[in-house]
């Protein structure tokens, strides 16, 4: 049947498609608003903190998207990123980025924390008030995928008990099912893979399947 606007035209979109565009779009941006709006509550609760004995310093926060599709996460921060007060700030950050751009994965769709946001000296040590956070961060974001760099963040993250979750298992370059609706990929520590060119490449093997995870993901 031809459209209204002569031979071959392609019809428009009808008024009811565009009110549904129009309803997701809405619906997607309160969703993103909350999220903002939750993660500036937990951040201001993180600096107002009082359990861990950091002096002057101030704790080192999560960053990127609020909505991502990849949660980065490791124990605790370095001193670049202490003075940024920014997870992922300095090295182990620049090294992502250009591990992102050889995987053709958008930075944008990345969100990275630490377990540990306070500079202590033994983070290990920390309390278990300050850790939980984390599971408030997992919530609000609501990745589809948990990148978990380094045994102790593993620990952590197994630690939580997450709703639903299993215990993500020590085995680098794997996709595992973390939840019914967000998968988990365990590489090594990042910040002790820059230095040396075996390590260097041990954490490139493992980490590059986050390019063939992205590859699959449905579109939206």
């Amino acid at each position: 049947m031809q459209g209204a606007g002569g031979k071959g035209a392609a019809p428009g979109p009808s008024k009811m498609s565009r009110q549904m565009r129009g309803t997701d779009d809405e619906i997607r941006e309160k969703y993103l608003e909350r999220a903002i709006r939750e993660l500036n509550q937990v951040s201001r609760e993180i600096q107002e903190c009082q359990h861990c004995p950091r002096g002057k310093l101030m704790p080192v926060l999560g960053s990127g998207h609020p909505q991502a599709d990849v949660f980065m996460l490791k124990q605790a921060p370095m001193t670049a990123e202490i003075e940024e007060g920014v997870a992922f700030y300095g090295r182990a950050g620049n090294a992502l980025m250009k591990s992102f751009k050889r995987l053709g994965i958008d930075p944008l769709v990345v969100y990275g924390t630490l377990c540990v946001k306070c500079p202590i000296a033994e983070p290990d040590l920390a309390p278990q008030e300050c850790v939980a956070r984390l599971a408030e961060e997992l919530a609000i974001v609501q990745p589809k995928i948990v990148v978990v760099m380094g045994e102790p963040a593993l620990r952590i993250l197994n630690g939580l008990q997450v709703p639903l979750s299993r215990p993500i298992e020590q085995r680098e370059g794997e996709i595992q099912a973390f939840t019914p609706t967000v998968d988990a990929l365990y590489v090594p520590d990042i910040d002790a893979s820059l230095d040396e060119e075996g390590a260097k490449q041990r954490f490139w093997r493992a980490f590059r399947m986050l390019g063939t995870w992205y590859e699959d993901l449905p579109p939206y």
